[in-house]
């Protein structure tokens, strides 16, 4: 044994993921199952490439976003307020790339039909290791684009519309989405921004004070404000209440000049994360915008948004779940510990198991979604399966996929960070960067409760129909499994999944018993998710199953198929317990109190009796 020095000793083999499309068999094969064969060889060279080029060009320029982080150049040398957003070149250079890629341009260009979607966010899953958070504006400039599309006027879709989807970087332009603020993010039935109808300019002046905006750069936004009735002979200052006052804008950030269009940069944001994303407080005086839609139709006319950013929350979630894993395997195959590789120590095999079995199931749940998506985009609207299937599924599932892919999400990448030892603790690995990335998934667009609680105002709101159309879901999906071997314990579980599910929201969904159930709502979504994605895992594996009958002499489809049968099985063993325990935890009335209690009687108590101090007798002074 040789003495170690620098130079001299023992070096970890490096782990290296060369093509991530390439070498993750699941992505391959959800892509198989969703789209035609000929859809997938075209597109095959383009998600090849776009790996290439993650991998080498997007490294670096990530690496530069991330060492060369937005300022904010309030005043010039003469004291005048001039509010400068400056960012690095290589963020710059992104937005010319995603042009260039179409990675918003394939979704509307619509070549394949309902499968551009899915070849969209394939080629976004793929893309978004390299582009260092752009993805970011890249998600609201699509969601601005579906807004225009469908609610927009004509004059919208020609100037603004045309340049969100086009795929020329001179043309090119991104949105931003401006809706959070002081008195409620995701409660925006406090919004504080108003908005006047100008006669003379023709526009409406925005004024407010906007908290949180993401994609400080972009060209346009997105924004809610309380409208002020324009009508003749109303009062003045006549708006109304709540989320019922709210309308929909669309404004250019900067005029024809250049300079801001009546806004004024408060301060950048000091996030936990997502660092090389520009993100701002925004004082709004006087910004001229065009009403998208109806007047007070703001909150439904953002649905199409938030439909499209919660699916992009689940891709990112997949994207960064599929990166975890096959570093942490590639690494797996290259380090030793105690004479053996980490690939064949017990504990550790069985926690990445449980690491790929979450993603193959984030990656149904999300591609499920995708697909939804794109048929909604594409087929006529009035169809039955559109209208009384996809439409409002698709609005019941995003916020459950939305909080359970985030959530597991930050769970795995701290598993990641533990699967590489003390190395992975190390910032230069860039584990630590995609852990603070990713945590921002269970914040923007609606924490895990706030969109827990919207998962229950649907079912409230839809007399427990939304309920019944997800059930009759992954029966559905079920259906064709029934009485095939491999299968009946799945199904069995899934089954009495559903039954627990169903009888827990009748049973609570009363006036009497509604704390009950919210207490319980996060339980109760993800239980829903888990319950889909077990009846998704089974369809894929049958799919697998078929696959490998007709093409015996192949031992990598049988090998598929083995795997994927594994993966639902494992998946769904026990999953009605599981459920159970979810959602029937905190359904106790003495539990309700007890909380209470515990977190905020006793303190109160003590808080009560507790004598005055110095300084809170200055402060009542």
């Amino acid at each position: 044994m040789v003495f170690a020095t620098a130079d001299v000793g023992f070096k970890q083999d490096v782990p290296d993921v060369q093509n991530t499309f390439l070498e993750d068999p699941v992505m391959i094969s959800v892509l198989e199952r969703y789209l035609p064969g000929n859809v997938l060889n075209e597109i095959k060279p383009d998600l090849i490439q776009i790996c290439d080029w993650a991998n080498t060009e997007g490294v670096t320029l990530t690496a530069r976003m991330e060492e060369d982080q937005p300022r904010l150049r309030q005043y010039d040398s003469w004291c005048r307020r001039v509010d400068e957003l400056l960012v690095t070149e290589a963020w710059n250079k992104q937005k010319g790339i995603a042009a260039r890629e179409g990675v918003v341009a394939i979704a509307y260009e619509r070549k394949y039909g309902q499968f551009s979607r899915i070849y969209q966010m394939a080629k976004l899953m793929l893309w978004t290791s390299g582009s260092g958070l752009y993805s970011c504006p890249i998600a609201m400039t699509d969601g601005c684009a579906r807004v225009i599309e469908l609610h927009g006027t004509q004059e919208m879709k020609d100037q603004v519309y045309s340049r969100l989807i086009s795929r020329d970087p001179q043309k090119f332009i991104t949105s931003g989405q401006w809706m959070t603020e002081r008195p409620g993010g995701s409660d925006v039935g406090r919004t504080e921004t108003q908005a006047v109808w100008d006669e003379q300019k023709k526009a409406w002046s925005v004024s407010g004070f906007k908290w949180f905006s993401s994609a400080t750069d972009a060209n346009v936004t997105m924004l809610l404000a309380r409208t002020h009735d324009p009508t003749p002979g109303a009062a003045p200052n006549s708006m109304r209440d709540g989320s019922k006052g709210l309308s929909l804008y669309l404004a250019k950030v900067r005029d024809d000049d250049g300079k801001l269009n009546g806004v004024r940069i408060h301060r950048l944001k000091d996030k936990v994360g997502t660092k090389a994303l520009p993100t701002a407080e925004l004082e709004l005086d006087g910004m001229l915008a065009q009403q998208v839609g109806d007047n007070y139709r703001g909150v439904k006319n953002i649905s199409s948004i938030l439909n499209i950013t919660r699916v992009y929350c689940g891709m990112g979630c997949t994207a960064a779940m599929q990166r975890f894993v096959l570093g942490a395997k590639d690494y797996a195959r290259r380090r030793e510990v105690f004479g053996a590789l980490l690939r064949d120590q017990p504990l550790h095999l069985a926690t990445l198991a449980n690491m790929e079995l979450q993603y193959r199931a984030t990656s149904q749940f999300t591609f499920f979604c995708i697909a939804m998506l794109g048929r909604i985009e594409t087929l006529d609207n009035n169809l039955p399966e559109v209208k009384e299937r996809d439409i409002p599924l698709l609005r019941f599932l995003t916020p459950i996929l939305k909080v359970w892919s985030a959530k597991n999400a930050f769970a795995m990448s701290q598993e990641a960070m533990e699967a590489f030892g003390g190395q992975g603790y190390m910032e230069e690995t860039g584990l630590g960067r995609a852990m603070r990335d990713i945590l921002v998934n269970t914040i923007w667009e609606g924490t895990t409760n706030v969109l827990s609680l919207d998962v229950l105002r649907v079912m409230a709101e839809t007399g427990g129909d939304a309920l019944e159309l997800y059930a009759e879901t992954v029966r559905g999906i079920l259906e064709p499994l029934k009485g095939r071997p491999h299968f009946v314990k799945s199904a069995e579980s899934i089954e009495e999944s559903l039954t627990l599910i169903a009888t827990h929201f009748t049973t609570y969904a009363t006036i009497e018993t509604r704390h009950l159930l919210e207490a319980s709502a996060r339980g109760l979504t993800f239980a829903m998710a888990d319950v889909l994605a077990g009846a998704l895992l089974c369809q894929h594996a049958a799919w697998s199953e078929a696959k490998a009958k007709s093409d015996v002499s192949n031992n990598v489809v049988a090998n598929e198929a083995k795997v994927d049968l594994l993966s639902a099985q494992r998946w769904c063993e026990n999953l009605n317990n599981k459920i159970a325990v979810q959602i029937q935890s905190l359904c106790h009335d003495s539990k309700y109190d007890e909380d209470k209690l515990m977190l905020f009687g006793l303190a109160d108590s003590r808080t009560t009796h507790r004598p005055p101090t110095m300084s809170t007798i200055a402060c009542k002074l």
